[in-house]
């Protein structure tokens, strides 16, 4: 069978007919918390914005309020929104939305769930290294994707806000007992990332993103005015309330599409760039990787028929999905500034000179120039800095092959994915001094996971202690 011909039949049409549809449950439910927008004309003043809509802004962050309040996968089915100064309506609402989608999908497989957790936990930072430098990247070659981030200023100036938030709903997925386990945290953190997705629809369609390609009343999609008078104020909500938006040119913002092209990245991205590093794991351990990540797809609002269940299809999906998206860009186009400002994110927490130019050189490996060149790192480093790369992993790939004759699990592009891992994560991921510090129950599974990850089990002791020299010596969570 052609994997990519059997991909078009079975796709193409999906995705035309899912492009006009986001999350139906999640959009409902922001629709109950925030109401009805009122129609403003664009060159509305910021503080009649302000007044006008600052009630059903309030409403929003009471309904994020509580969702930092969810407990453990077990405790979803029956959980209460409750606390001061929210409104019940809202409560209700947030109450309901939680209850109803907290459960997992029939088809859940708990055995494979179980197994992906360990290959995570296994590769440790490898795992994250691959999240910096090939899932997020790949993230933004989407336009319609990169212009809600973009509008949202999330890339450029709070780089790492994205960066940890995007990590606080992947390390509950993927710890021990993550999804699959009633004392486990993923579930919760799917829910309120789901919920998220549903406030930023609303917002820049400044209503139920259903009725965006027409209502009885107002036929044809929906063309959304920009306000340019709240460009100066702070916060997610008037940012996206103020940015404008084109239903019949850019479809729906975070739609099924996007939703499901993001959680291939964070599956399929991830075991294509194991393979790349000449560290690809077996078929069976591939399929439990995709099916976690499925699961989650599920919770998170994705429709099962985008879901890819082996890596040829996985990768015939990813495909169509950028091809879908590699026409010209309407207007300016974001994406070069998203992964400069990832790049300079990862560089400035890399203290080794040297290891610096790695972090636009290994995106542009995983990804391939394609990507690079969209996402405006091909050029990054320097011409010299190239060749040593290329030098570099030639030399690992030769090196690596001779030694597992004696080690038969020796792996120098470990080792160095290892050292540039240890300081991504402590800088980016794991410094509380940031914005955006992670809840106090994932630090203490994130510190348990880095006291696993502060020695390679499988390397020899020689290969240990010069790490230890790259990076630090003990445990990483000091």
């Amino acid at each position: 069978m052609n994997a990519p011909d059997d991909a078009s039949r079975r796709w193409e049409p999906l995705l035309a007919q899912l492009e006009r549809v986001a999350d139906p449950a999640a959009d409902e439910t922001v629709a109950r918390i925030v109401g009805t927008w009122d129609a403003l004309p664009s060159d509305t003043d910021a503080q009649t914005l302000r007044t006008t809509h600052g009630e059903q802004w309030k409403r929003l962050a009471q309904a994020t309020a509580l969702l930092s309040n969810l407990g453990p996968n077990g405790s979803l089915a029956n959980w209460q929104a409750q606390a001061p100064d929210v409104d019940p309506d809202v409560a209700q609402a947030v109450q309901d939305y939680v209850r109803a989608q907290q459960a997992l999908p029939a088809w859940a497989d708990i055995a494979k769930l179980q197994r992906a957790e360990t290959l995570f936990i296994d590769h440790g930072p490898l795992s994250c290294i691959l999240l910096f430098c090939a899932s997020l990247p790949e993230c933004y070659v989407l336009p319609d994707l990169a212009t809600v981030l973009h509008r949202a200023g999330q890339l450029e100036q709070r780089t790492e806000y994205r960066i940890r938030s995007t990590a606080a709903m992947i390390f509950p997925v993927m710890m021990r007992g993550g999804l699959s386990d009633a004392s486990g945290t993923g579930r919760s953190q799917i829910l309120k990332v789901r919920l998220i997705h549903a406030t930023i629809r609303n917002l820049i369609l400044h209503g139920d993103p259903q009725d965006a390609y027409g209502t009885p009343d107002a036929a044809g999609p929906k063309t959304v005015p920009a306000h340019p008078a709240l460009a100066d104020t702070p916060g997610m909500h008037a940012a996206m309330f103020a940015a404008g938006w084109d239903v019949g040119r850019s479809g729906l913002p975070c739609d099924q599409e996007e939703l499901a092209y993001t959680l291939l990245t964070f599956s399929y991205v991830f075991l294509r760039s194991m393979r790349r590093l000449g560290l690809g794991l077996a078929a069976a351990d591939e399929e439990a990787y995709l099916h976690c990540w499925n699961v989650t797809a599920s919770v998170l609002g994705v429709n099962d028929a985008l879901m890819a269940h082996t890596m040829d299809e996985a990768q015939a999906l990813l495909a169509m999905m950028q091809a879908r998206a590699r026409g010209p860009v309407d207007g300016p186009d974001p994406r070069p500034a998203l992964g400069q400002a990832l790049m300079r994110a990862m560089e400035n927490s890399i203290p080794i000179g040297w290891l610096k130019p790695f972090a636009p050189l290994m995106t542009r490996y995983l990804c391939g120039s394609g990507t690079a060149t969209l996402i405006g790192v091909n050029d990054r480093a320097s011409p010299v800095a190239r060749v040593l790369f290329e030098l570099t992993l030639s030399l690992t790939r030769l090196i690596d092959t001779l030694a597992r004759r004696v080690w038969p699990q020796f792996s120098l592009s470990r080792l160095f994915t290892r050292i540039l891992g240890y300081h991504l994560i402590t800088q980016l991921l794991m410094d509380q001094t940031r914005s955006l510090r992670l809840p106090t129950h994932l630090m203490a599974h994130a510190d348990a996971m880095l006291d696993q990850w502060s020695e390679d089990a499988h390397a020899p002791g020689w290969v240990n202690a010069l790490e230890d020299r790259l990076t630090t010596s003990g445990s990483w969570r000091n």
